[in-house]
């Protein structure tokens, strides 16, 4: 729900209720609840914790999909095949949904680091930079800071592709910097510590063609660059073309740790000299992590249907366990 903020003459209720205000927020504030006040921040514990994950030493290894936190069965069944626990465990969630705090805790209880997707579905850029979801803003970042752990918080991914609401020609560049500032700073305000901001453009390719300078907010305003792309019939079948360029041109403009935030190989002939060729460029390319999309799922913006589950095969199984293991994906930067 969209409050209007209106200024007007401070009368001596108002004051005394800002007054109020104040000594509640001093005192820790009054929870997670849905009204939009703040709650209590994290913990110094947690804000130690996120400040240790700005600059991993190691490959994180995780796994994505449309599941909320509650529904493990992706983490078992990957873990299982991947012969490794997932680091990270990615999911989606709507723009005006409230956050999980318990299934958010669940996940880091059990040795993942949340990272959550936050689409703009059923609003514009152009709305939230002018402050017309300030409300919502407001009661998730309350929930947020509720949550005693780090999250990992990537806002309109894919912001450069075209198949978007978000992206382009429906939304500029401007429009998209502005949102995320407002809600990078109302979650400062609001004193949340425990976020970690991923910008997730997709590669660069024939589809993709927007530069992605005009859509950085500034490296005061992210911790690590993220990377979607995937190895199939249209992206392309090489890191060296696939993400290399995109890479290269981040880092004309910022020195932020990347993570392939999205990824997968399409089944066929040469998955798992795909495979081979993804965990090597990777490796060699120095990003902390990757995270599967170990799943079916349509190309984007297409119908075309692609299987890029690492269990298509026995031979995409075997090159998936051997090469994640080689190249030291898996090896998890959390530490306890």
């Amino acid at each position: 729900m969209v409050i209007a903020r209106r200024r007007g003459r401070l009368t001596a209720a108002v004051i005394l209720m800002v007054a109020i205000a104040f000594l509640a927020d001093a005192c820790g504030g009054a929870g997670s609840g849905g009204d939009g006040k703040a709650g209590r921040t994290a913990s110094s514990g947690t804000r130690s914790e996120v400040a240790s994950l700005l600059r991993p030493t190691g490959r994180a290894l995780g796994v994505v999909d449309d599941k909320t936190p509650w529904q493990y069965g992706i983490v078992t069944t990957f873990a299982k095949e991947a012969g490794r626990t997932p680091d990270i465990r990615e999911y989606y969630s709507s723009w005006g949904e409230d956050f999980d705090a318990e299934g958010n805790a669940f996940l880091w209880k059990h040795g993942q680091l949340p990272m959550m997707a936050l689409v703009p579905t059923d609003t514009s850029l152009a709305r939230i930079a002018r402050g017309e979801d300030d409300a919502y803003i407001r009661r998730l970042a309350a929930q947020i800071a509720s949550y005693d752990g780090p999250l990992a918080l990537s806002f309109a991914g894919e912001m450069n592709g075209p198949w978007n609401s978000w992206g382009p020609p429906h939304t500029k560049p401007a429009d998209f910097v502005a949102a995320w500032k407002r809600l990078h700073d109302t979650f400062a305000e609001r004193g949340v510590t425990n976020v970690i901001w991923v910008w997730t453009p997709h590669v660069v390719d024939s589809g993709t063609t927007a530069k992605l300078r005009p859509y950085y907010p500034g490296d005061a305003y992210v911790d690590w660059a993220g990377l979607i792309g995937y190895y199939g019939p249209i992206d392309g079948v090489a890191f060296s073309s696939l993400f290399t360029p995109t890479l290269r041109e981040i880092a004309g403009f910022s020195d932020k740790s990347v993570l392939i935030a999205e990824t997968g190989v399409a089944e066929s002939g040469e998955k798992e000299a795909h495979i081979r060729d993804l965990m090597q460029g990777a490796a060699k390319a120095g990003v902390i992590g990757l995270v599967w999309y170990d799943q079916r799922k349509d190309w984007p913006g297409s119908k075309q249907l692609m299987d890029w589950r690492i269990s298509t095969s026995e031979g995409a199984l075997a090159a998936f366990q051997v090469e994640s293991a080689r190249n030291k994906f898996g090896h998890s930067f959390i530490k306890r």
